[in-house]
């Protein structure tokens, strides 16, 4: 609602009423921008509450982004209405400052004449008033000329011309920076080869998709050796999340696809501050067999965090690989239970699971010490306890039902859910290694398939060095392009080391 306010009515009762019209139209705003909030609250607690798992977290977001234009759009209605006060409770986040690292490009607004509107005298300068506002740039293709003057000598008449610089494509058009941006779509933000192709088509540049496909191949030509320096760092560690997730691979003697795997190895000792970087390896292997892992972790000394997956059974027996259970796969069971049979035994498990994770939340961070210390004093009675009460429910409940079947899964774990009992560098769940492997899940979504075994190869490459990118606050762009030109222009096969994403970081100084 707009006024003119050099033009208001003079007449009392319609300012009265023009008031009240004004009140309600507010009064109707805040009710409808409360109703969607509270519609965003319980959508979150359906994500990070009680039922966490029964709300896909892509279909959440779809939802929030909807919610959020309705309440802006309400907002631009009556963009006049006055902000709530300082000391009022917000419900949304606070706008931060935008970076200061961005280029500015300033555009003057001066007043439209040089005297004043009022009596007619001439104005000077008291200072300005300077807003700031979010601009894009698209992005542009451009062409990169190599030109090499060519010299000749007056006596011999030898020609003098400046060698041609290596190019990461054999042949190929493409500079460092495009590799990177290709590679990036694809695998990072989930773009599909012929769908990058429709977009530089947009930029007037026609390109088929089985080129953009040997640019990856190429480009993952220089970056394997890269890849098989960071299997050997992270797999040298000694304390590891491990599992795997299906990647569908064309079978063209079939006629249809088959399924492969991505194997993914994580390390993150951020929450006892312990002093390895963190890191994500994927290995592509065509299937599952236990003999993967053990292969994998042929040289591997430590503990390691698993989930269910009997074959990882079989690296225990070495006697120099630790194995502890997930907490988080082991509440799985019990909470699908509550939510179908809403069982009092299934919720009293929750509970007594939820406990431990209360002192987790504690304790992240801390020493392993410190860690140890308050698991011991506070975590260990609730494990003695649950422990005991799930051996006495036990026989009470019929034998093939879901309750017992998530009782017998803890028991048979028992000893390995206990294991952060005895280390304070050990996690209660696998969670950073199920986070590591989500990217993977939404690229199946909108690849479909691997194109053959050595498409998921490529996949798994790619993968290791832009999650290891995110897990230490690098821009996997602004890394994958330098790492390219460098490699490109010769960087030495024996200073890999310096070509890491947590070395990178640091020769660059990029803030986490």
């Amino acid at each position: 609602m707009r006024f003119n306010l050099d033009n208001l009515p003079s007449d009392v009762a319609l300012l009265h009423r023009l008031l009240r019209d004004m009140a309600d139209v507010v009064e109707r705003r805040d009710g409808e921008i409360e109703r969607l909030r509270t519609i965003i609250r319980q959508l979150q607690r359906a994500q990070f509450g009680r039922r966490s798992e029964r709300l896909d977290a892509d279909q959440l977001a779809l939802g929030l982004e909807d919610l959020e234009a309705d309440i802006g759009r309400v907002a631009e209605r009556d963009p006049e209405t006055p902000p709530p006060a300082d000391d009022a409770p917000r419900a949304g986040p606070r706008r931060k400052p935008l970076p200061a690292h961005l280029p500015r490009v300033e555009r003057m607004l001066d007043a439209p004449s040089a005297q004043c509107p009022c009596c007619g005298g001439g104005l000077h300068a008291i200072g300005e008033s300077v807003s700031e506002q979010l601009d894009w740039v698209p992005a542009q293709l451009r062409v990169l000329r190599i030109v090499r003057p060519k010299f000749a000598c007056r006596t011999c008449t030898k020609v003098v011309q400046a060698p041609a610089p290596e190019r990461p494509i054999a042949g190929g058009l493409a500079t460092p920076a495009l590799l990177a941006h290709v590679l990036v779509s694809k695998y990072a933000d989930h773009t599909p080869l012929y769908r990058q192709a429709q977009i530089l088509a947009r930029h007037g540049m026609d390109l088929e998709r089985s080129t953009l496909a040997g640019w990856v191949g190429g480009a993952c030509w220089w970056l394997e050796a890269l890849h098989a320096r960071l299997h050997r760092d992270v797999l040298a560690s000694d304390h590891l999340f491990a599992d795997d997730t299906p990647v569908p691979v064309l079978d063209p003697g079939r006629g249809r696809t088959k399924t492969g795997r991505l194997w993914v190895y994580a390390r993150d000792q951020r929450g006892w501050s312990g002093p390895a970087p963190p890191a994500a390896l994927y290995v592509f292997a065509p299937d599952r067999k236990a003999e993967r892992p053990i292969a994998h972790l042929e040289r591997f000394k430590g503990v390691l965090h698993v989930d269910g997956y009997a074959g990882f059974e079989r690296l225990a027996g070495r006697g120099e690989v630790t194995l502890a259970a997930c907490w988080a796969h082991t509440r799985r069971k019990f909470y699908e239970v509550a939510e179908a049979a809403n069982t009092p035994v299934a919720h009293k498990a929750l509970r007594r699971i939820a406990g431990l994770y209360a002192v987790e939340t504690e304790v992240r961070g801390r020493s392993p010490p410190q860690r140890l210390a308050a698991r011991r004093s506070l975590s260990r009675p609730i494990i003695d306890a649950m422990k005991l009460w799930l051996e006495a429910e036990l026989p009470l409940l019929p034998g093939r039902g879901k309750l017992a079947e998530a009782i017998r899964y803890a028991l048979a774990r028992w000893p390995a859910l206990c294991r952060f009992l005895d280390d304070g560098r050990i996690e209660l769940d696998t969670n950073p290694v199920e986070r590591a492997i989500r990217p993977v899940a939404l690229g199946r979504k909108n690849h479909l398939f691997a194109g053959s075994d050595g498409g998921g190869e490529r996949w798994a490459i790619v993968c290791s060095l832009i999650e290891t990118c995110k897990l230490n606050g690098v821009e996997p762009y602004a890394y994958l392009r330098d790492v390219l030109t460098r490699m490109v222009e010769g960087h030495p096969a024996n200073r890999l080391d310096e070509l890491l994403p947590w070395a990178w970081k640091s020769e660059h100084h990029v803030k986490a």
